[in-house]
């Protein structure tokens, strides 16, 4: 059976998309700005120039080594090849994983910190030029993290 004014054997719109949230043009970051237009000139983001490989990371809770800046955690804000920022940062000056089957700070990002652990107040931001690798923390990992006691340097 066609519907009447279509040549379809559907009813009109029974194939309507459903509704995408607006999207406020000012909260997008430069990545994704990045990303759109490579995908508005037929490149896939990763061919667009600038843009970084860890792009998806960004909003994520890491920890993060670097060579000048030690072990810091904190939510990827902003990454490229010349250094990374973190909000809600943290210096992690000794750590030992609180499951003691695990090492090094990939076994903190997956079970979270030792009560033994030392590490700084949180900052608001820290920008890191250097350098750098990134470990995702698991949400267990990020909460003990957050929640560890600052100690004062000494």
């Amino acid at each position: 059976m066609l519907y009447p004014g279509t040549q379809m054997n559907v009813p009109p719109n029974h194939h309507q998309e459903k509704e995408m949230p607006e999207i406020n043009i000012n909260d997008l970051t430069i990545g994704q700005v990045k990303e759109l237009t490579a995908m508005f000139n037929g490149q896939s983001a990763m061919d667009a120039p600038g843009v970084a490989i860890g792009t998806g990371l960004i909003g994520k809770y890491a920890i993060v080594r670097s060579g000048n800046e030690g072990v810091n955690a904190g939510v990827i804000s902003e990454m490229d090849d010349t250094g990374i920022i973190l909000k809600c940062a943290r210096r992690i000056w000794y750590h030992r994983p609180a499951n003691k089957t695990l090492s090094w700070y990939e076994g903190v990002a997956l079970s979270g910190l030792s009560d033994d652990s030392t590490l700084s107040a949180e900052v608001p931001l820290k920008a890191i030029i250097e350098k750098y690798s990134i470990t995702l923390c698991t949400d267990e990992a990020e909460k003990s993290i957050r929640e560890h006691k600052a100690h004062a340097q000494s």
